[in-house]
């Protein structure tokens, strides 16, 4: 058998070739492999939804309802980094391209856009505490919000003015987005108006992050013996990590509070003109700070939105890691050689 992962049968990826076992491609790959195991050993991922309010709550799903077809179909297709087509409809220029798109190969229908991300357990935030309280850290990119933006708009494309009504008023006092001194009294309208519209789309929202978890015994780099599951984020649950939990005004613009500026900004000028121009809205709203990243959540963040029995004791073994990786595939492994974690890791050194 040459190499391969679980259950990718057809992609965009030959799982043979040496550069698809590099960091940027298998941190993406593993995870639907993982995935696809999950449903092959009929698991359901942990879904994080929200209810009225943003209220967060954990349900589970099937593998094959967030991917919008079954995970063992000839006829799935997974193209990595690839643009989600059905999106485009609502930007200006290009569609950002996301981690993932699940594809019908028989109809060659995009079913599916979902991010990836592959995360720690415990991140350096938690890893000092006990296993009941360990987090993982999240790293948002600029596109996510882009895709979080037409995810949103998509459930009013055929009510707009459902959206105009919700949105009323209120922003078009801002003559400068760029300004904070004129956005920032305008957060806790911005958070409100949020609120209002995930109330009326609660019901339809749906998969949009796929959050492996690996857990390793402490901050060491020694797998603990459960060491893996999925988490899945919808849409509306992605709100949570940087929506303000209160309505006080804050005093200058953080990455997260910039989040919520994209974002509402990327929905008021659809409601306006039927398009986001997503290129400049994150260009010229930085506000002073650099856009490589939305923002980043640590474990500390993180842990009471995920916190659940699979958190503390993931249900997959590192045992069934050789069910995963196939084929000698970890021989083309190429891991990042880092002198901290060679030094954390001999302990002979000293």
């Amino acid at each position: 058998m040459s190499p391969k992962l679980f259950g990718i049968n057809h992609s965009n990826r030959d799982f043979s070739q040496g550069e698809t076992w590099g960091k940027n491609q298998f941190n993406s790959s593993f995870p639907v492999s993982l995935a696809n195991y999950l449903f092959d050993k009929d698991i359901l991922a942990v879904y994080i939804k929200t209810e009225a309010n943003l209220k967060c709550v954990h349900k589970y799903i099937s593998v094959k309802d967030v991917y919008g077809i079954s995970p063992i179909s000839n006829n799935t297709y997974f193209s990595f980094e690839s643009p989600f087509l059905p999106f485009q409809k609502y930007i200006i220029g290009n569609i950002p391209r996301t981690d993932l798109v699940i594809m019908d190969s028989s109809s060659n229908l995009p079913l599916r856009g979902l991010e990836i991300k592959l995360t720690a357990l415990p991140d350096h935030q938690t890893c000092d505490l006990t296993e009941s309280q360990y987090g993982c850290e999240l790293v948002i990119r600029p596109d996510t919000i882009v895709y979080l933006a037409c995810s949103i708009v998509s459930k009013f494309s055929s009510n707009t003015s459902r959206l105009t009504t919700i949105i009323g008023t209120q922003l078009d006092r801002i003559n400068d987005w760029s300004n904070e001194k004129e956005v920032l009294p305008l957060i806790p309208v911005m958070k409100d108006i949020l609120i209002k519209i995930t109330n009326i789309i609660t019901d339809e929202q749906t998969p949009f992050i796929l959050q492996p978890i690996w857990k390793t015994i402490g901050k060491s780099s020694i797998l603990a013996p459960n060491c893996l599951d999925v988490f899945v984020w919808s849409d509306l649950a992605v709100l949570n990590l940087f929506v303000p939990s209160d309505n006080h005004i804050p005093k200058k613009i953080c990455r997260p509070t910039r989040t919520l500026i994209w974002l509402l900004k990327m929905i008021f000028d659809y409601s306006k003109n039927l398009q986001i121009d997503h290129v400049t809205i994150i260009n010229d709203l930085s506000y002073n700070t650099k856009n490589d990243k939305a923002f980043s959540i640590g474990g500390n963040g993180t842990f009471p939105l995920m916190r659940s029995k699979e958190l503390t004791l993931p249900r997959i073994t590192k045992n069934e890691i050789k069910h995963i990786i196939l084929g000698g595939g970890q021989k083309l492994l190429s891991p990042e050689r880092r002198f901290d974690a060679v030094i954390f890791n001999s302990s002979d050194l000293f």
